[in-house]
């Protein structure tokens, strides 16, 4: 909503421009006034609208040109005073440009009489010119002599700015615009919340609290639907209100001059002035500290789980296309097109998206890109601040905002969601691995991975599920390991090679060369297990080199033969205590043996020189 208008007054001289306004701030009448006055600014707090309006007079003369043609550029609504009907000024405001809202004002119809002009005649000039000019809002007749409709006009021109009329309805056809039709009946889905294409009286009570903060009595409700049925019987069935009857009654409030509560429907459910989703509305501030990242809320996933099963038409838990495309038409679209959604998350034998695989999808894309999910919330119809969907969780325990969030909390924090990049050579297998964590059949043909393309599931983690999102990179796309800031935000590298393959291992320690990967929790995962072991030709062995870095033995895996070895069980419980599997950590740290050995060789040098001295002093006690 706006915090002030600018009204600017046009017309020709003598037709009351002037004490229209004097009409207004005076109350009474003044014959005798300047030929223009000075802008009047008057405060929210006396306006209905609660806006700060200031009201401009202007001068038709040539000499006063350039300042009227300034001023109508800062205007935000033009009011054209006439006493007969012309269309020169419509015509002026066209050849300049201006595409306003305009209210037509026609003064002094207290002379009317004296002219001797049927009123007939003027209302059909009036409607001529209105069928012509869509820009104009409303005709007002008033009379500043007789202060008849000059605070209604006023209103009018700030109605026109604040709800205007000509974004929904189109005055030549008598029908609503296509982009209010689609954005009503989108809000009557989002109200339907049981998805049977009627609103009942409940769901038109929440409707109503939602939009006007106050419920309808039944008597109020049972009266819409008979103002419904009256011109539309199929507009109202016994389950309630349907969308025609919603529309409908939007469209009796629009020429029924109640246009604002249109308005308020529609900005209550976040659109703007152009009838399309606001951008505060869509994404608004949610600062995200760099040793931070986003989760899903237990509010988020509950409102994702309850809106998979409002569209799962079906009821078979899973969403197939058509329910895909039912739910995403609340939205511009899909937004994982440029993904391999569905393949990367979980699905059923058909194909179909299961709850667990949406929830999973949502968990990594709000990782990913929180913005996203916040647009998709109120794409949804998320109730109340789409913010409390999502929550800040610290990257790392022992983090500045870690601390800060744990004392606010008053507890502690845990992330449930994980970023792995997994890294091979061509032909290692790290599709067919991160296919095999999404429950996808394993397939034969062999498509090289060109660009990055990511999975994301559930694993459990000592009773606790967390979500591993597996981002694959291409053996050429080494460009994220360059980065500093995408290798803060890994939680686990996953080191792919073919067992099978003499030079896969090779490629990994040549990464590790050539990027400062000790920082990263790191696991490797010796693929094809189930064909014939070669010995890899790099420097060392894949385990002699694994034990260097005080790493776990790479952990041998065969997707066709399902032979997983617990794999993701490990890769989670790494995420769990990432240091346990980091080599920068591991290295750091004294070498436990050498400590042992040290400690028993001092103890075993101890024992024996106790001995000497007490057996030999015995000795030669004896002697």
């Amino acid at each position: 909503m706006r915090d002030d208008i600018r009204i600017v007054l046009v017309g020709d001289d003598g037709v009351g421009k002037s004490t229209l306004v004097t009409a207004l701030i005076k109350e009474t009448f003044i014959a005798n006034v300047q030929a223009v006055v000075p802008e009047v600014t008057i405060p929210p707090e006396v306006t209905p609208e609660n806006v700060t309006t200031h009201i401009i007079d202007t001068s038709p003369k040539a000499d006063d040109q350039e300042v009227l043609e300034t001023e109508l550029r800062k205007a935000n609504v033009v009011c054209i005073v006439f006493q007969r009907v012309h269309e020169h000024w419509l015509t002026m405001l066209r050849l300049q440009g201006i595409n306003l809202p305009v209210i037509l004002v026609g003064n002094k119809v207290d002379l009317r009489d004296d002219e001797n002009i049927p009123g007939t005649v003027l209302e059909e000039e009036v409607v001529l010119i209105m069928n012509e000019y869509r820009e104009i809002e409303i005709c007002v007749e008033c009379s500043a002599k007789a202060l008849l409709n000059v605070s209604e006009l006023f209103y009018f021109a700030q109605k026109a700015v604040l709800h205007p009329t000509r974004p929904l309805y189109d005055a030549r056809d008598h029908t609503m615009k296509p982009k209010c039709t689609e954005a009503l009946a989108r809000i009557f889905r989002l109200c339907d919340m049981d998805g049977d294409g009627m609103l009942n009286d409940n769901e038109l009570n929440e409707f109503q609290r939602k939009c006007f903060n106050t419920p309808l009595q039944q008597r109020e409700l049972e009266g819409v639907k008979e103002i419904v049925k009256a011109s539309r019987p199929d507009g109202v069935t016994e389950g309630g209100l349907n969308v025609e009857g919603f529309l409908y009654l939007h469209l009796l409030f629009i020429q029924r001059g109640r246009v604002e509560t249109t308005w308020m429907v529609l900005r209550k459910f976040g659109y703007g002035d152009d009838l399309s989703l606001r951008e505060d509305y869509l994404c608004p501030e949610f600062d995200v500290p760099a040793d931070c990242c986003v989760e899903l809320s237990l509010n988020g996933y509950a409102f994702l789980t309850e809106i998979f099963k409002r569209y799962d038409a079906d009821g078979d838990s899973a969403f197939c296309q058509e329910e895909l495309d039912n739910i995403f038409s609340l939205s511009p679209g899909i937004p994982w097109k440029r993904g391999k959604f569905p393949q990367s998350t979980v699905t059923n034998a058909a194909g179909s998206v299961t709850l667990e695989g949406w929830l999973a999808q949502w968990s990594m894309t709000t990782l990913l890109d929180h913005k996203q999910t916040l647009a998709y919330l109120a794409y949804f119809g998320f109730p109340g601040d789409i913010r409390d969907g999502l929550r800040l969780v610290p990257r790392r325990s022992g983090s500045p905002s870690a601390n800060a969030l744990r004392k606010r909390k008053k507890g502690k924090l845990q992330r449930n969601v994980f970023l792995c990049y997994v890294v091979g050579a061509h032909g290692s297998g790290k599709t067919s691995l991160i296919d095999a964590f999404a429950k996808k059949p394993h397939s034969e043909d062999y498509v090289p991975t060109t660009r990055s393309m990511t999975t994301v599931n559930s694993v459990d983690v000592k009773g606790s599920e967390k979500y591993l999102v597996m981002q694959e990179f291409g053996p050429y796309d080494t460009s994220v390991l360059q980065s500093r800031k995408q290798l803060e935000i890994c939680d686990l590298l996953v080191m792919v090679y073919d067992s099978s393959d003499p030079n896969s291992f090779s490629y990994l320690t040549n990464l590790r060369k050539n990027y400062a990967l000790d920082s990263l929790p790191t696991i490797f995962v010796a693929t094809k297990s189930d064909l014939d072991y070669v010995e890899q030709r790099s420097e060392q062995p894949p385990d002699i080199y694994c034990r260097e870095l005080k790493l776990t033995a790479p952990v041998y895996v065969s997707v066709r033969e399902s032979q997983m070895a617990n794999v993701f069980q490990r890769m989670g419980a790494i995420t769990r205590v990432p240091a346990s599997a980091t080599p920068a950590v591991l290295l750091s740290r004294p070498n436990s043996w050498s400590v042992t050995r040290i400690i028993g060789v001092t103890a075993l040098a101890g024992a024996i020189r106790y001995w000497w001295n007490h057996v030999i002093h015995s000795r030669r006690k004896e002697l």
